[in-house]
C-alpha cells in the first residue's frame, strides 16, 4: 500500500550553515593567486635586497678594513696586471669616469615614484623632503673632488722645476707629483652608501597592496573595532591616488631596482681594482673616509632629526616600514611554533601565504559564531 508523501516543512530543512553564516558575517578578502612571472619576479627581487641591503655598519667596517690591509698589501707587494687594471678598460671609461652621473640618473626617477606613492602624490613634499637629499650629495661630491683636486694642485711639485702650476706641467708632458686623494676611492664608497641608503625604502614594499587592500575592506563593511592599518588617517582621494599609482608605478620601480643593483655591484668591484692598482694606500684611505663621514653625518644624524628638512627615504604620509628589534628568549622556554592555537602565517620573501591551516580556522571561527 502507497503511503502519503509528507511535506517538506520549513522545520525539516535545514540550510547549509557555513554558506549563510559566511554571507552574513563575511571575512576579510584574501590575496589572489600568485603567477609563475611574479614567483620569477619576487626571486629576482629577493637576491637585489639581499646584494643592497648587506647589513650597512658591517659594510662600512669592510670598506675601512679593505682600504688598509689591501690597499698596504698592493703597495708592498704588486698583483699582477688584468684587463681591469687598465685605466682604459671598458668599465673605467663609461661608468667610473661618470659615476656621480650614473647615480643621479638611477635615483632620480627611482625616488621621485616612490616617494610620489608613499608621499600619496604630494609633490612639494616629494621634492623637499626627498629629492633635496639629491642635491645634498651632489654638493658633497662635488666639494670633496674639487678639494681633492685643490690639494694635489697647491702641494705638489712638477717633475720639471721650472713648470710651478700643474696645469703648465702637465701641458707640457712632464709628471706633476702631489698629494692625490684617491676621489674614485671616495665617489665608489659614497656612491654606494647613497644607493643603499635611497633604496631602502623598497623594503616592505609590497606590503602597501596588503594594507590597501584591507582598508578598503575596513572602510566598504564600516567596522567598528579601531583600525590598525598605517593608512586609516588617509583620505578617501589619498587612498585613491596610492591604489592607482601603486600598480602603476611598481614594474618601473623594480626594474630601476635591478639596474641599481648591478651598479652597486660594479661599483664594488672597481673600488677592489683601485685598492689593487691605483694610488697609496693613505691617498685611498683618506678618500674612503671622507665618503663615510659625509654619509654618517648626513643619514645618520641629520636627515634622522625631526624638525629638519630633507627626511629619511620611506618617510611620508603613512609609515609601511616596519622595525624589527629581535627579541631574546628566556633560557629553557620552549616555542610551540605553527600550534592549533595559534598558528603563525607563513611568508614566501615578504609575502604572507594562505595555507590549509588558515582556512579551517576560519571556518572554524565561521561555525562558532553561527
Amino acid at each position: 500500500m502507497a503511503t502519503k508523501r509528507r511535506g517538506i516543512h520549513a522545520t525539516n530543512f535545514r540550510p547549509n550553515v557555513l554558506n549563510s553564516a559566511s554571507e552574513t558575517k563575511g571575512t576579510k578578502p584574501t590575496c589572489g593567486p600568485t603567477s609563475i612571472r611574479e614567483i620569477l619576479t619576487l626571486t629576482v627581487l629577493h637576491v637585489c635586497k639581499k646584494s643592497l641591503f648587506f647589513d650597512t655598519n658591517l659594510k662600512v667596517a669592510i670598506y675601512l678594513g679593505s682600504l688598509f690591509i689591501i690597499s698596504l698589501i698592493a703597495d708592498v707587494l704588486p698583483f699582477p696586471k688584468i684587463y681591469l687594471s687598465r685605466s682604459d678598460n671598458i668599465f673605467n671609461r663609461l661608468f667610473v669616469k661618470f659615476s656621480w652621473g650614473w647615480n643621479i640618473i638611477l635615483l632620480t626617477p627611482f625616488i621621485l615614484l616612490t616617494s610620489l606613492i608613499y608621499c600619496c602624490g604630494d609633490k612639494v613634499k616629494v621634492a623637499k623632503q626627498h629629492l633635496f637629499r639629491l642635491g645634498i650629495a651632489t654638493f658633497f661630491w662635488y666639494f670633496w673632488t674639487s678639494l681633492f683636486n685643490y690639494i694635489e694642485a697647491s702641494y705638489g711639485r712638477c717633475g720639471n722645476a721650472t713648470f710651478a702650476t700643474k696645469t703648465s706641467c702637465l701641458l707640457e708632458g712632464h709628471v706633476w707629483n702631489g698629494f692625490d686623494l684617491s676621489g674614485h676611492s671616495f665617489i665608489l664608497i659614497y656612491g654606494s652608501l647613497v644607493i643603499i641608503e635611497e633604496t631602502r625604502c623598497i623594503v616592505n614594499w609590497d606590503c602597501i597592496k596588503e594594507h590597501l587592500r584591507l582598508e578598503e575592506h575596513y572602510r566598504v563593511t564600516r567596522e567598528t573595532t579601531p583600525s590598525t592599518n598605517p593608512l586609516r588617517n588617509l583620505s578617501d582621494a589619498q587612498i585613491k591616488y596610492v591604489k592607482e599609482n601603486y600598480e602603476k608605478f611598481t614594474p618601473y620601480i623594480r626594474g630601476l631596482l635591478v639596474v641599481i643593483a648591478l651598479l652597486q655591484v660594479l661599483w664594488d668591484i672597481m673600488l677592489l681594482c683601485t685598492m689593487l692598482y691605483y694610488h697609496i694606500m693613505i691617498e685611498k684611505f683618506l678618500g674612503g673616509l671622507a665618503a663615510i663621514v659625509t654619509w654618517f653625518v648626513t643619514y645618520r644624524f641629520w636627515y634622522a632629526l625631526p624638525n629638519l628638512l630633507p627626511k629619511m627615504p620611506g618617510e611620508g604620509g603613512f609609515k609601511y616600514m616596519k622595525t624589527v628589534s629581535p627579541q631574546v628568549e628566556p633560557v629553557g622556554k620552549v616555542r610551540r611554533a605553527n600550534s592549533i592555537t595559534d598558528p603563525q602565517v607563513p611568508m614566501f620573501m615578504g609575502r604572507p601565504i594562505y595555507t590549509k591551516l588558515g582556512r579551517d580556522k576560519e571556518e572554524n571561527n565561521v561555525l562558532a559564531s553561527s
